[in-house]
Parts: C-alpha cells; sequence; structure tokens
C-alpha cells in the first residue's frame, strides 16, 4: 500500500512539474526545443531521390502554408503564443532536417524562433555534409541534431565534434 502511494505520489509530481515546465518556456512566449509530444521526428518514407553513399532517403521540401499555420496552432494549444508574435522571427523548422532524410509530416516539423535557428543551422548543414562526404551515418547525423536542438547549450560542442570528423 505504501509503495502505491509512493507510486502515487511520484505520477502526481511529476505530471506537475511536466506541467510547469510547459509553462515555464511559455512565459517565454515560444518552444526552446521540439515538444515530443507534438514533434517527435520523421524520417522519408515516400522518396523523390536517395542521397550519399549511405542512400538516404530524400524528400523535396513540401510544407503548405495551411500545414505551417497548423504547427504553429497546435504548438499555441500547449500555451505557447507563436501566433501573437511576429511570424519573420520563426521558420518551420524540419526536427529532422531533409537533408539528412528527414519528412515534411507534421510530426517533424516545430515553430523554431530565430534566437534557436541561429544556434543549430549551422549543424544541420555540417552533419549533411559529412554524410555526403561518407564520414558521417544518418543515424548518428540525427542523433547529434536531437541532441542539440534539445539541449542548446551543447550545441557548440556537438558542432566541434562533428567538424572533426
Amino acid at each position: 500500500m505504501l509503495k502505491n502511494i509512493v507510486l502515487s505520489l511520484s505520477l502526481v509530481f511529476s505530471l506537475t512539474s511536466f506541467s510547469v515546465s510547459v509553462h515555464a518556456e511559455a512565459q517565454g512566449q515560444f518552444p526552446k526545443g521540439p515538444e515530443e509530444v507534438l514533434t517527435p521526428g520523421d524520417l522519408c518514407d515516400h522518396p523523390d531521390a536517395y542521397r550519399y553513399p549511405e542512400r538516404i532517403a530524400y524528400c523535396e521540401r513540401d510544407v503548405s502554408r495551411d500545414l505551417k499555420s497548423r504547427v504553429f496552432e497546435k504548438y499555441d494549444q500547449l500555451g505557447y503564443r507563436t501566433r501573437s508574435m511576429k511570424r519573420q522571427a520563426f521558420k518551420i523548422d524540419h526536427y529532422i532536417p531533409l537533408c539528412a532524410g528527414g519528412s515534411n509530416d507534421i510530426e517533424n516539423l516545430w515553430p523554431q524562433h530565430q534566437s534557436i535557428y541561429v544556434i543549430t543551422d549551422e549543424l544541420e548543414a555540417l552533419v549533411c555534409e559529412k554524410m555526403k562526404e561518407g564520414r558521417l551515418k544518418q543515424k548518428d547525423a540525427v542523433d547529434y541534431i536531437i541532441r542539440a536542438k534539445n539541449h542548446l547549450d551543447e550545441a557548440p560542442a556537438i558542432i566541434r565534434e562533428v567538424e572533426s570528423l
């Protein structure tokens, strides 16, 4: 019985912590990274081509205005206020970049503020260049991207690590 109470309290604290975390970022009005519940990432499953020595599936960029609007709307339902901010301050980012085999599906899209993409865009180009050279496998490239987009403070070190490959 005590074990059940402890587990119940643990769940309540976890849910409260998640709620406070989302609310705290919403105070900043925009997400600092992709929200896993909305943007878990997705790979291209209807490729227009295959790229690199590893033959990575590549989807041409195809994100409609309607889909972009839906991405902003879904994030604002979590408490963000992206739609009340200047649209020019955002881009709809592919969590897993197209050049690394990402898809155009909503599960791979999120509203990325310019203060975030100035940190991560360099890494995206870099991992794709390393994949093109055959120095980096897709799985590792995706891991680097995900780590950097979820831990912005680690992005400079990740970039240096990828540069050394």
